[in-house]
């Protein structure tokens, strides 16, 4: 998703990640002291075709977020009023909390450890049904092709 967004604009995923951008101007009223620049909402009459382009952002994260979701999935955040809204809804409900996602972790590398081949299961189906290794790898438990592959070898029948 990230990669799909990022092609979009450049600033697509920080409008996800941060909130919706604002159009900042210098602010000239204020003394320059600390040496830093000071800045300020500009109003929307000064916008150029590029501010409005940034300020419109969140719609098209929005829109694209809309369009990659089922029906039940979209009622639960469509009162969501910014993409960063959407996004931390959806995170909250596809992985859950903490203790959600420590559970789902703990269940995973429970059946990481439990693998074995089945009886009349040929070696590509074996490989194929051990989609545990991208799970666990998105739940933040990565381990290396070694130990992958030592766990697979293990998993084999003795014949």
């Amino acid at each position: 998703m990230q990669v799909h967004l990022a092609v979009q604009d450049d600033d697509m995923w920080y409008v996800i990640t941060d909130g919706p951008m604002k159009i900042l101007k210098a602010n000239t009223a204020v003394a320059i002291s600390d040496g830093a620049l000071h800045r300020v909402e500009k109003p929307r009459e000064e916008w150029t075709a590029e501010d409005k382009k940034k300020a419109n952002l969140d719609n098209v994260a929005k829109d694209i977020l809309y369009k990659t979701l089922d029906k039940v999935t979209f009622s639960k955040i469509k009162m969501c009023k910014t993409a960063k809204e959407i996004w931390e809804k959806l995170i909250q409900l596809w992985e859950g909390n903490e203790r959600t996602k420590e559970n789902k972790l703990s269940v995973a590398v429970q059946k990481f450890d439990n693998i074995k081949m089945k009886v009349g299961e040929s070696m590509h189906e074996y490989d194929e049904s051990n989609g545990i290794i991208n799970e666990l790898n998105s739940l933040g438990k990565v381990y290396s092709n070694k130990e992958v592959a030592m766990k697979l070898v293990r998993g084999l029948p003795k014949e």
